[in-house]
């Protein structure tokens, strides 16, 4: 059979660069042929962060950096089809999430910086972008919208089972033999947790956890933070940058505490918004798969694995696919389906009034 290719870029909230991923659908279960990764720079995250609150020439800015946005993903693809030995030519679309800097959908709109036409134009390949709007138009969250993908993958017909993805907000697929597919965001992951870290130690993120490791949790910051109105809302729910911040965070800190102590807190935080969220709306799920940059923060497994010991936990590379590569494939496997006229979001988890088509298509 021949090769049905389509390519699949990430840019999550983390802002660490971009995940991509060649993905081959000819088969049943579809195939990873080749991945690279673009790492961001300094000054582009920087900016990027900035556009997260108002500022002067907002739009001139997003404009700029939604261009420079396009040659990056552009160098991402080229350089995945160069070590994989593929022409532009045999790859059917990419599927392009661009960079989220603004999600409001209680407000009506999301907002991901990207060029999708600047893109075609790059690469001669189609682009499908702008996977959450139609959702949001529709009533939903625009987000999650991952699940839809990880039921087509990973479900299984006789165990209870979830997938956990831990980028730089956490949220969960629950996956129940019989019955529909939920899912919903639980709280802030990578999101605080590389943003204290950037800020006490200058790396973009704490390795493994090794400096939470280091500290012990201040329970009444823990509390105060877990008092935060979107833990006890009840899905379907979606959050971002603009629920969970460092200014958010600095609002609850004396400037006594230490640095490493609070780092440990932020970490009890995530697994803790997991554990609520597992016990709250998942019922007894048996295993849990963890996909997303978080899957290397050993010390974070090892908490939640503390707090839900009952599950299994392990990370998607059980189940055939690496964790870095999740989201990126499943961009791949939406672009599918708006090729194809199918639904790609799952009315369940998102809210919308209905299965709708997601994503714009710029032909190449």
């Amino acid at each position: 059979m021949a090769p049905d290719l389509i390519v699949g870029l990430m840019s999550g909230t983390s802002l660490d660069g971009v995940d991509a991923v060649l993905v081959d659908f000819s088969e049943a279960i579809p195939v990873v042929r080749g991945n690279a990764y673009m790492p961001y720079t300094t000054d582009l995250r920087g900016r990027i962060l900035g556009l997260h609150q108002p500022g002067q020439d907002d739009l001139h800015e997003a404009a700029l950096l939604a261009n420079q946005l396009a040659w990056i993903y552009a160098q991402a693809v080229s350089q995945l089809l160069q070590e994989t030995n593929v022409s532009a030519v045999s790859v059917r679309a990419i599927g392009c999430h661009g960079q989220t800097v603004r999600h409001l959908p209680q407000q009506g709109y999301t907002l991901q910086l990207n060029n999708p036409a600047l893109l075609a134009e790059l690469t001669g390949i189609t682009v499908v972008s702008d996977f959450r709007s139609r959702d949001i138009a529709a009533g939903g969250q625009g987000a999650p919208l991952v699940p839809a993908f990880h039921a087509a993958l990973f479900r299984d017909e006789r165990i209870h089972r979830a997938i956990l993805n831990l980028g730089g907000i956490a949220n969960l697929t629950n996956l129940v033999p019989g019955l529909v597919t939920a899912g919903f965001d639980c709280g802030p992951a990578n999101m605080l947790l590389d943003a204290w870290a950037e800020k006490h130690l200058g790396s973009r993120f704490d390795e493994g956890g090794g400096w939470a490791a280091q500290g012990q949790v201040l329970p009444i910051l823990l509390e105060q933070l877990l008092g935060h109105d979107f833990f006890a809302q009840k899905p379907p729910k979606s959050c971002g940058r603009e629920q969970f911040n460092l200014a958010w965070l600095q609002g609850f800190l004396s400037g006594d505490e230490r640095a490493v102590d609070v780092q440990t807190t932020l970490s009890a935080l995530t697994a803790s918004g997991i554990q609520q969220a597992v016990m709250r709306w998942c019922g007894k799920v048996e295993e849990i798969f963890v996909c997303g940059g978080g899957a290397y923060n050993t010390y974070l497994l090892q908490e939640i694995r503390e707090m839900l010991p009952q599950v299994r936990l392990d990370t998607t590379n059980a189940l055939g696919l690496a964790p870095d590569w999740v989201e990126a494939v499943a961009f791949a496997w939406l672009a599918k389906r708006t090729l194809a006229g199918e639904p790609g979001n799952l009315p369940e988890v998102t809210g919308a009034k209905g299965s709708r088509v997601l994503g714009g298509i710029y032909p190449k």
